[in-house]
């Protein structure tokens, strides 16, 4: 499903948190518009989809509902609310670290996604700050894994977005992660890793090492030692995705409690009792709007196999 067109003021209006989705109808034969609802997204019933239809839930880019009986018309925008039939709760909660007109800082719990995909809706960070805090055009400049607890920061206005975006673009965010993995006495410290990462096309939710020109680039330390394990602090330099989660294993010291690397678990083996020990700590950036040097810092924890 996708997102409403960037730039565009969608015809329905933010609900429970939820901005609405959007889709352009692509050429075809289908015989009205419920038929082809139904076989686009397969995992919302025609019941449900016939529902949503009567009751003005599905509208066109001019705001006119879309009816189940109606001829299907290839080239035309619909907007509609993402819903799912049933969605687990996720029982941590995110704090706000900051907020002034421009920016909303929190800090997320693990678990928890950034935006809604898949399976979640509801339970996710824009969502229930939106609900929490009443701003519909609250937006993440930048995402962390919905298994990375720590800082997420969102714009508040559409029209700066941009320029905050614009520092992650010309690397002029410092981010500083923790993390718990294996202890590596044999490695010099601190060190600047780099290699290459790219997209797993068999296994879509892993990345792969390879040989070749690096793309990806961390700088590591140790902060604490405690048997056989490490706390670390990562400062990503580059924006990868899955980056340090990928290096740490291609180190061989894979970050404590990840389901992905090395050995990619099947999706569902969330265990809450065993969070991957992975945390976005601290953010500074100067403010381009107000010019102000900006410092935000994690109130979270990683723990050690034996805490």
């Amino acid at each position: 499903m996708s997102r409403t067109q960037r730039g565009a003021q969608p015809p329905l209006p933010t609900r429970d948190g939820v901005s609405p989705s959007s889709v352009v109808l692509p050429a075809g034969n289908w015989p009205d518009m419920l038929s082809f609802m139904t076989e686009r997204f397969p995992a919302v019933t025609q019941e449900a989809w016939q529902r949503r239809m009567r009751a003005g839930e599905i509208v066109d880019a001019h705001g006119m509902a879309v009816m189940p009986d109606e001829a299907y018309r290839p080239q035309r925008r619909l907007y509609y609310y993402r819903e799912l039939e049933t969605e687990q709760a996720i029982p941590f909660e995110e704090y706000i670290v900051f907020q002034d007109d421009y920016l909303v800082v929190a800090d997320k719990p693990h678990f928890l996604p950034v935006t809604p995909s898949g399976r979640y809706v509801q339970e996710t960070l824009l969502v229930r700050l939106k609900r929490r805090l009443g701003i519909d055009t609250l937006s993440p400049i930048h995402r962390i894994d919905r298994e990375t607890a720590g800082l997420v920061v969102f714009a508040v206005q559409p029209e700066t977005r941009g320029r905050y975006q614009e520092l992650f673009r010309e690397k002029s965010i410092r981010k500083q992660y923790e993390a718990i993995a294996p202890w590596r006495a044999d490695l010099a410290w601190p060190m600047t890793y780099r290699s290459r990462i790219e997209e797993d096309a068999v296994r879509f939710m892993q990345m792969l090492t390879v040989e070749g020109e690096p793309n990806a680039e961390t700088v590591l330390d140790v902060l604490d030692v405690q048997g056989l394990w490490a706390r670390y602090a990562l400062s990503p330099i580059t924006g990868r995705k899955h980056q340090l989660r990928a290096q740490c294993a291609a180190l061989g010291m894979p970050i404590l409690n990840d389901l992905i690397y090395p050995e990619l678990f099947p999706e569902g083996s969330d265990d809450y009792a065993r969070p991957l020990q992975l945390l976005a700590k601290s953010i500074d950036f100067d403010d381009p709007i107000s010019g102000q040097a900006r410092s935000f810092q994690s109130s979270r924890t990683l723990r050690f196999p034996h805490e």
